[in-house]
């Protein structure tokens, strides 16, 4: 510091400033004085040098964005040429000198500067930078309207921008869907809600959309009831033949191994001759164990017996014994009927696409699908099949007319856990893929989740927009500093100290990375996500023996 120019010094050499101000001279540079000047330039930010004396003046001031200037995640400026560069507060500690203050701040963009001194068209990134000695301005509200100022690209505003009253966050649908999002946040920051908040801006802008929910609690049926089209175990109906060969092997195989390997070559030839004994198979060209081609469940069970007749005596016929106990064994099962029916035996392919993806949608663009009530032994495939039906459609229909689709999936975690010998490999591997490859077919893929420690890396780095609630666990936000940009670290450094339903937003659904206080949403809209109170439940009584009797009744009858 003692190299430098003193701030003291600095500061006297601005007294004409605010004379100049009110003599009406266009060079004044703002409505506030000066709170100190840049001490050191790096590429991705700077050191700045504060008057403390001066930022405790200016906390009473009326307007709200000058009165947080210089507090860790505000913003400041400083002049270059005809252009203002804003710059995020991340660190502050005490100067060398008494009553001066260092901060490390981060560059988010610049603006330009009008005939009267005025910020207009900011836009991210700096092409100038100042140099050491610029002075450094707070940044006020008509300054901060310049910055997160919507352009006419598609967006939803979600909520105010921290810490105006007024000033809009916004999200741009285009860029925040085609590269893939994340909504993160620990359990009752309002995660849910926020989802739903946002789907629903996004449905109101695009009624006409193709967005597919993968719902593992059922609690967004009632978020999207008037505006959505609602499946669960009852309604789903999924096909059984939709699965592709790695899915019948984690639904059939049981072993482990050498066994397995040998259990999947048997599931493999009889798969491919039931679905080539229909009548018409051959109007499909090649056929192979992964075409979706319908074949009856007693058509590859008569397979199976017939293979396991072939063998001699001294032939071992557990492997198929395996597989034809455990086909019989889903057959029996009625919690598997939604997908193992024999009501699924007709080509039903193309009307299922239509009626999940939306096509077409009729003002009801998405659909939550409630796997809450699949057995947890298939959830998974499940998921996968879902996801892969997505990915595919987009592949084969890429000579058509573009239909971008949406698939966004709650406790993300559970299905692309870091982990990569937990879970099901299936659906691991279809999400891994469209988080590499949708963008090029027009898939979107949005990952929500409570714990991102506990998610594969290589999937959340392909997120371009991130949502970051509250995290209250160090692994987890750890993980998403890693995974946010450079220039949002002085955002990253609140998310510990967020409230309920606020976030810090990057990357590239926003101009920059802003932090931002959610609306409300109307009671109608909200999913059934809310914590029950202890305090009140436990002061009430009455009818016992009826809760419980009914309860019994759908336990054992899976909800019906």
């Amino acid at each position: 510091m003692n190299d430098q120019p003193s701030l003291k010094q600095f500061l006297d050499e601005m007294s004409s400033y605010s004379d100049s101000t009110a003599a009406g001279d266009n060079t004044a540079r703002s409505a506030a004085p000066p709170i100190g000047q840049v001490l050191e330039i790096a590429g991705s930010g700077s050191r700045v040098v504060m008057d403390a004396a001066r930022l405790n003046e200016l906390q009473d001031h009326p307007d709200a964005s000058i009165a947080m200037s210089g507090q860790v995640g505000s913003q400041v400026k400083m002049k270059v040429a005809g252009s203002w560069l804003v710059a995020n507060v991340r660190t502050l500690r005490a100067g060398d000198e008494g009553g001066t203050v260092i901060a490390n701040v981060d560059f988010l963009g610049e603006g330009q500067q009008n005939s009267s001194g005025a910020m207009t068209g900011f836009r991210r990134g700096v092409t100038r930078y100042p140099i050491p000695g610029a002075m450094v301005l707070p940044v006020s509200t008509d300054d901060m309207r310049a910055i997160f100022a919507a352009d006419d690209s598609p967006h939803v505003e979600i909520g105010t921008v921290y810490p105006t009253e007024d000033i809009r966050g916004t999200l741009y649908v285009d860029p925040m869907l085609s590269k893939h999002f994340a909504i993160l946040g620990s359990t009752g920051t309002g995660k849910s809600t926020a989802v739903a908040l946002i789907l629903h801006r996004i449905s109101l802008l695009s009624p006409e959309g193709h967005i597919v929910m993968i719902d593992p609690h059922g609690e967004y049926s009632a978020a999207f009831k008037s505006c959505g089209e609602l499946f669960n175990v009852d309604n789903l109906q999924l096909p059984y033949w939709l699965l592709n060969f790695e899915e019948h092997c984690e639904v059939l195989l049981t072993t482990q191994g050498a066994e397995r390997q040998r259990d999947a070559d048997i599931l493999a030839k009889i798969l491919l001759a039931a679905r080539t004994k229909g009548k018409n198979v051959e109007q499909y060209g090649k056929v192979t164990v992964d075409s979706p081609i319908p074949y009856l469940l007693t058509d590859l069970n008569q397979i199976l017996v017939g293979e396991m007749g072939k063998l001699d005596r001294a032939g071992d016929t557990t492997p198929y014994q395996r597989l034809k106990n455990k086909l019989d064994e889903i057959r029996a099962d009625p919690r598997y009927n939604f997908m193992f029916s024999g009501m699924l035996v007709s080509d039903t392919m193309g009307s299922f696409i239509a009626k999940l993806f939306r096509l077409p949608s009729h003002g009801r663009p998405i659909s939550i699908v409630d796997v809450s009530g699949v057995p947890s032994e298939v959830t998974s495939v499940v998921v996968s099949v879902l996801a892969r039906m997505v990915f595919d459609y987009a592949i084969w229909s890429r000579t058509e007319a573009q239909r971008p689709l949406l698939l966004v999936c709650e406790e993300a975690h559970r299905y692309v856990p870091k982990d990569e010998t937990s879970g099901g490999q299936a659906v691991r591997k279809i999400l891994e893929r469209i988080a590499k490859e949708g963008r090029k077919y027009g898939v979107s893929l949005g990952l929500i989740t409570q714990r991102p420690s506990d998610l594969a890396e290589g999937v959340l780095s392909q997120c371009g927009t991130i949502i970051s609630m509250r995290l209250n666990n160090d692994r987890d936000q750890a993980c998403v500093r890693a995974a946010m940009p450079e220039g949002a670290r002085g955002f990253l450094d609140a998310i510990p100290a967020l409230r309920n339903r606020e976030c810090i937003v990057c990357g590239e659904g926003v101009a920059i990375p802003i932090r931002v206080r959610f609306d409300d949403l109307e009671p109608e809209k909200r999913p059934a996500s809310s914590d029950p109170s202890f305090a009140a439940s436990w002061r009430e009584t009455g009818d016992e023996e009826g809760i419980i009797q009914r309860t019994v009744r759908r336990w054992r009858g899976h909800g019906r």
